[in-house]
């Protein structure tokens, strides 16, 4: 029966029955939040704003052949970056009760961009893009930090 409890008390918290800004979660797992939020707001301005969408000054894609292909789905994954990081400083600021499951969903992007990375066939780089070894660091700081979102902290009254 204890398992059980556990289980519900872990989903509880990753899909709250309200949303509010009232996290009882680790404050480390909210600020690490904060500025992951702000760093894919910017991550996403440079994709959807620069000229190459940063497919080729950033991510080293060949873009000789084709090219004009590659910055348009650029530009539309900054997009979509941009109104995730939105979503992402909305739950930073006003709905921090969704971090638990901001970070469980962060964590399997990251888990798919991956998989995808072995799964296509290999593309021609210039060189290894920030975002494949960024993977590396924020695969284990989303785990911990996922698991600090769903601790419970007691408040000192």
């Amino acid at each position: 029966m204890r398992g059980s409890q556990n289980m519900n008390k872990i989903l509880n918290h990753i899909f709250p029955k309200t949303v509010d800004n009232d996290y009882k979660g680790n404050k480390i797992a909210l600020w690490i939040f904060t500025i992951l939020a702000i760093v894919s707001t910017v991550r996403s301005c440079i994709h959807f704003f620069a000229a190459d969408g940063g497919a080729g000054s950033i991510a080293g894609l060949e873009l000789s052949k084709g090219g004009e292909n590659i910055v348009f789905a650029f530009g539309l994954w900054g997009l979509s970056q941009l109104l995730y990081a939105f979503i992402q400083l909305l739950v930073a600021f006003r709905y921090r009760k969704l971090i638990p499951l901001f970070y469980l969903i962060l964590l399997l992007e990251t888990v798919g961009r991956m998989a995808v990375g072995v799964m296509k066939p290999p593309i021609l780089l210039h060189g290894t893009p920030p975002g494949g070894i960024a993977n590396y660091f924020l695969l284990p700081l989303c785990i911990v930090m996922f698991i600090l979102s769903i601790i419970e902290i007691k408040k000192r009254s």
